[in-house]
């Protein structure tokens, strides 16, 4: 054993790791080497297997699963089924055996009628043009006090990324969220029946009057899974865009003014300046209106021109400038394999 550490660690192993392997300790290997010469194993049943003296034997763990899958303990955990066999006189094993037996055979798993909740992936949502997806969240504004923020709610078209409605207010209620929502849906003109709405699980979000609104307006809402952020991509995506702005301040905001300012000048540039690198590199504004398309392929006839003038530069095809047309919220595999053939078809 000791000749095999040596050679390891000759090869470059670490003494620890070569000790773990053979299952000793460093210390070990010191107090067996005394003046150059190899004591003999001297540990207590070395290279035997111990078994504690209490381990349950084969006919007692037999009885154990018996017991848990008669009938009357078939919906019972093992915290009940121990103090129901005490009091019948009945001792087979402590309440841990119990459950360490059923781990054992793969049967520690929920004894009840009702199944464990299952968080099911959103309904997956696509738009094809503006105000047809919306998704919306609420960020914290740190302020001068400590412990006190500005919240500010903001709505996203998804297929634009253009900041519809924004406001910012000293508490969260789906009072305020609502005031918001209907704001940003009468000034874009959204018809009945043609918008959906995606949000987390906030109780903003779910507040009675929010949703009283968004039916009152014809608006379908549409939920995350709860404590899952990637749900809501747009919306997380957006907050990191805006307080990652070279322009976010430094400090904390001092009043709600300060605040509101800020983020009015925060979203004419990304509505209107900023070229989103999701768009192909024009504005949230332009793919709003739908003047993407004509600017696209402007670039597309700029491109093959230059292309000809020198085909030598170009060892591929150019960069692709094509309009997206469909953006995904929460697709899967069936969703965007659908498209894809529909684009094929057409």
């Amino acid at each position: 054993m000791t000749a095999c550490i040596d050679e390891a660690c000759a090869a470059g192993a670490r003494l620890s790791k070569a000790c773990r392997v053979v299952e000793i300790s460093p210390r070990t290997l010191q107090r067996w080497r005394e003046e150059g010469a190899v004591k003999a194993d001297g540990r207590l049943h070395a290279g035997q297997q111990r078994e504690p003296a209490n381990k349950l034997s084969e006919e007692e763990r037999g009885q154990i699963l018996t017991v848990a899958n008669e009938p009357e303990f078939a919906s019972t955990p093992p915290c009940q089924i121990v103090p129901i066999l005490a009091d019948r006189g009945c001792y087979i094993a402590s309440e841990s055996s119990f459950y360490r037996v059923l781990r054992e055979a793969d049967q520690l798993a929920h004894r009840g009628k009702a199944k464990a909740p299952e968080r099911r992936r959103p309904t997956p949502l696509q738009a094809d043009a503006a105000n047809q997806v919306w998704s919306w969240d609420i960020t914290y504004l740190a302020t001068t006090i400590k412990g006190q923020f500005f919240y500010l709610y903001l709505f996203i078209d998804i297929y634009s990324r253009k900041i519809v409605g924004w406001e910012v207010f000293a508490n969260e209620s789906a009072e305020h969220a609502a005031t918001v929502f209907r704001k940003a849906y009468l000034c874009e003109g959204v018809s009945p029946d043609s918008l959906v709405l995606h949000s987390d699980n906030g109780s903003p979000m779910k507040g009675a009057t929010m949703l009283a609104t968004l039916q009152q307006l014809g608006v379908m809402p549409s939920f995350s899974r709860p404590s899952v952020s990637n749900d809501n991509p747009y919306s997380e995506a957006m907050f990191k865009t805006l307080k990652y702005h070279p322009g976010f301040p430094d400090k904390p905001f001092d009043s709600l003014d300060e605040a509101r300012q800020w983020v009015s000048g925060f979203q004419r540039w990304y509505n209107e300046i900023h070229r989103h690198s999701a768009l192909k590199f024009v504005t949230p504004g332009q793919r709003h209106r739908g003047e993407d398309i004509a600017i696209l392929e402007q670039r597309k006839a700029v491109y093959e021109a230059a292309r000809t003038r020198c085909p030598e530069r170009w060892s591929g095809p150019s960069r692709n400038w094509d309009h997206e047309r469909v953006v995904f919220l929460n697709p899967n595999n069936s969703t965007e394999k659908e498209v894809v053939l529909k684009e094929k078809a057409a």
